[in-house]
């Protein structure tokens, strides 16, 4: 004998189309045709070219894929470009020099973190990291709009563990949730090491931000992190090949228990106005939002999705069957957001904060070739070393 579901809100589309069979489990009826979104119109063209155009403009998934793998590319190509010119400084200068790409400071936030807070309190733009400082100033101001989308749609580490809980879905045809008694807890882990940093910059003045900023071992600090890869020892590569298994079977799982600056994210992703909203009262309750979720978040029974999880990857939007129920909106009753504007802000306002640096000339460093190559030369010396952050003391030709 079949139920109606004692969740539904009387009266509600949930009350009238979703029923729970006796094994519990929930049947969905047919979905009135007045109720249900139209097909994507890019399913009908013919020409390859505007098929494109139209998904790019309809289908969230296949944007968000297009930022990804051109974000992913852009990040290749300067580890190419960093590979060269770290064969140059290696050589002793005997082979070509390639000059450094600034890019490569947006590996190194805790750097960039310690640039903020000294050009908040002195309006000093250092020129020893500066691409870094306006790195995370894009990566903030994305979260401020779009919450935590550059996880989802910027960040090649978030693409690359994605990429592995995909393989885990295609391999054994599920994925592995934490039970929720552990999810909290191991959740806990990444807003614990963002205090820790955050904790530890905070009580630095700007006399010990100075010092560290142009320290010689945060001049070296992208070519130091270049050689922990690049001579990685055995722990370290056991230790990143566990958590990309673990990435395997459990969603993210990097970016949800472990990753600091998604932590971070997170919480400046509170104050965004564009959040997933739901209509309950068109909502047939057939749950398939929180089952496309990979952040396992119960979209289902939100009217905002105010989640520090949620990396606004849409994927909940674009599963949702039911036309003008579950959107993006900048307020609980205002008018949707189509998915090209959302995929053109986080790309357009990444691309803008870095332009400025680019235009404004602080975008580049002011560390000379001769610099480098005198560096490379000390690179085993003890100003090159640090502890939690403090840095040997240095003289002013070091």
């Amino acid at each position: 004998m079949k139920v109606l579901n004692e969740y539904a809100v009387p009266g509600s589309a949930g009350e009238r189309f979703r029923e729970v069979q006796p094994d519990g489990r929930p049947r969905i009826k047919k979905l009135l045709p007045e109720l249900r979104k139209p097909k994507p119109a890019y399913r009908h063209e013919t020409v390859w070219y505007k098929r494109i155009m139209l998904r790019l403009s309809d289908d969230s998934q296949y944007q968000r894929s297009a930022v990804q793998y051109a974000f992913a590319l852009l990040c290749i190509w300067i580890g190419i470009e960093f590979y060269l010119f770290m064969s140059w400084g290696a050589s002793g200068g005997q082979e070509s020099f390639y000059p450094r790409p600034p890019g490569v400071e947006g590996f190194l936030p805790i750097s960039a973190l310690i640039s903020l807070k000294y050009w908040m309190h002195t309006g000093i733009i250092n020129t020893i990291h500066p691409s870094g400082l306006f790195i995370v100033l894009a990566i903030v101001g994305v979260s401020l709009v779009v919450k935590k989308a550059f996880c989802s749609w910027l960040c090649p580490v978030g693409t690359l563990s994605e990429s592995l809980w995909m393989l885990g879905q295609k391999l054994f045809r599920r994925n592995w949730t934490v039970p929720r008694w552990l999810d909290y807890p191991l959740r806990s882990i990444k807003y614990l090491l963002l205090f820790f940093f955050v904790w530890s910059i905070v009580q630095m003045d700007v006399g010990a931000l100075a010092g560290f900023i142009y320290s010689p071992y945060n001049r070296v600090a992208d070519i130091k992190m270049y050689l922990f890869f690049a001579e990685i020892s055995g722990t370290a590569l056991w230790t990143i090949g566990l958590l990309m298994l673990l990435s395997v079977f459990v969603k993210n799982f990097w970016c949800r228990f472990l990753c600091p600056y998604g932590a971070l994210l997170g919480i400046v992703g509170w104050f965004s106005p564009l959040k997933v909203t739901r209509t309950a009262s068109t909502c047939i309750d057939c749950e398939l939002c929180t089952k496309a979720c990979p952040a396992n978040i119960k979209v289902h029974t939100a009217g905002r999705v105010w989640s520090d999880e949620c990396t606004s990857c849409f994927a909940c939007v674009q599963a949702c069957p039911v036309k003008n129920t579950l959107e993006v909106r900048a307020r609980a009753q205002g008018r949707a957001v189509p998915f090209w504007v959302l995929g053109t802000l986080v790309a357009a306002l990444f691309v803008a904060v870095t332009g400025i640096a680019m235009l404004s000339g602080h975008w580049q460093n002011g560390i000379s070739q001769q610099e480098y190559q005198r560096r490379f030369n000390e690179l085993h010396s003890p100003l090159y070393q640090h502890f939690r952050g403090e840095v040997p003391q240095y003289g002013p030709n070091d």
